[in-house]
């Protein structure tokens, strides 16, 4: 039974591997490598796990029966299964969400679109280079961060504009298994650097005494983070699905391709933060200085770093592709206007929107919000609390207002699990989803 939109999936893989695209991105690759190092170790990466399957993986089956369920996008969604209501403000906290979180996204984004090109050139992997120093220069300087978020968001309306089949799902076929490819053989050389097991250990040998409150909903801002729902981008993808997938199934395959990128991150980088005496908690750059170092020292290394520069740019974007498609279908859905015309407003929008946070390493690194940068305060307000505020609306609105009838037939098409499975997610739903995130966050804040 196909819906009934003009635009869908043509396949499940490509649905699977556009989800897992959307997913990964910036969360898995650059950020989870980073909040590991500045919060733990072993011991973060194991919350982090047991966050996205206990609290992420029913979050993701849930966006994904919503948006399938009424085969609308986000806001749109909310409107036909809780008609007449104030439910539809899950769908317009996503929108606002994803507005935001694109706007120091696309800043990281850019940087990426600048390290690739200047790879390409040979411009990056040098003997003798200081790749802390090279980092600091590309973020410091105005011209070349708003000419890469420039660059970014080009590539993202130029995409979005296409459409889903034509678009974002031709490019995640052919890409992410290339993505993995490269990934591995990045593994395989860094575990064999001298003192790799430094690193290893740091990274998989848990120490729960260097885990705070703070840390713990860092862990489940990145459990949300990287598997992207909060913000009701899975509703919108799965609104363009036919209902012969197993939505458990697609979501469990999701997330086991998230944590396993998570984990290649972590085994790729910190073998060789502690080979070559780098500071694991070395912030939003430590992707960027760590990466270069690794590459150096094989055989081809500027061509290797610039084919995986390119697939890491390409993961990027497929994350910020379901951001962009989330604020298009929004103001696109049922109304007469032209998708390209409302992506390229969007894009501009986003721009002007995104400038501050691509200064905060130049002409506004003084300028602070609670004594973080703009970019750092857009991340903390988006990870930790939009983001877990939306799964907690998400979660509420399954748990007592979403029609029953629906949500269990959502679950069960195709679907080759036990029939007890579906009462074992929605009382995770309805009870320790809300309770966890509730938890979580009065502890960060130090009221329990």
């Amino acid at each position: 039974m196909p819906t009934t939109k003009k635009d869908q999936w043509s396949t499940k893989l490509g649905f699977i591997l556009s989800s897992a695209g959307a997913a990964i991105g910036l969360g898995a690759i650059w950020k989870f490598p980073y909040m590991t190092g500045m919060n733990g170790g072993g011991a973060f990466f194991l919350l982090f796990i047991a966050f996205t399957v206990i609290i992420g993986l029913p979050l993701l089956i849930a966006e994904f029966i919503i948006g399938r369920g009424a085969q609308k996008e986000a806001i749109s969604a909310f409107k036909k299964l809780a008609p007449k209501s104030g439910w539809s403000i899950i769908g317009r906290w996503g929108v606002v969400g994803s507005f935001l979180l694109m706007s120091f996204y696309s800043v990281v984004g850019g940087w990426v679109l600048i390290y690739s090109i200047l790879s390409i050139f040979g411009l990056v992997i040098k003997e003798g280079a200081n790749y802390e120093q090279l980092f600091i220069t590309v973020t410091g300087n105005p011209l070349i961060t708003i000419a890469g978020l420039i660059g970014f968001l080009f590539i993202n309306v130029i995409v979005i504009s296409f459409g889903i089949k034509n678009g974002i799902e031709k490019s995640s076929k052919i890409l992410m298994p290339l993505l993995f490819v490269f990934f591995i053989i990045l593994v395989i050389r860094a575990v064999t650097f001298e003192g790799a097991v430094e690193g290893l250990q740091f990274f998989l040998q848990p120490d729960f005494s260097q885990l705070t409150a703070e840390s713990v909903l860092y862990a489940l801002g990145q459990s949300f983070f990287s598997l992207a729902v909060g913000f009701s981008v899975m509703v919108t993808y799965s609104s363009y699905l036919n209902k012969n997938v197993s939505l458990p199934m697609s979501a469990g395959s999701v997330s086991i391709m998230n944590i396993f990128v998570s984990l290649l991150a972590g085994l790729a980088i910190f073998p060789v933060v502690f080979s070559f005496g780098l500071e694991p908690a070395g912030g939003p750059g430590l992707l960027f200085m760590v990466l270069p170092e690794a590459f150096a020292q094989m055989p081809f290394g500027e061509i290797f770093l610039s084919l995986f520069l390119l697939l890491f740019l390409f993961a990027i974007l497929t994350s910020s592709f379901s951001m962009l498609e989330i604020i298009t279908s929004a103001f696109t859905e049922n109304k007469n206007r032209s998708r390209k015309n409302v992506a390229a407003i969007a894009g501009i929008i986003i721009f002007f929107a995104g400038i501050p946070a691509a200064l905060s390493s130049s002409s506004l690194a003084d300028f602070k919000i609670f004594n973080l940068t703009v970019f750092d305060a857009t991340d903390f307000l988006v990870s930790n609390i939009l983001l877990p505020g939306g799964c907690l609306l998400i979660a509420l609105f399954i748990g007592f207002k979403m029609d029953k009838t629906i949500m269990k037939q959502e679950f069960s098409y195709s679907n080759t699990l036990p029939t007890g499975m579906y009462q074992v997610w929605f009382q995770v739903m309805k009870w320790i989803v809300p309770i966890t995130i509730i938890i979580v966050f009065l502890g960060s804040l130090g009221v329990i």
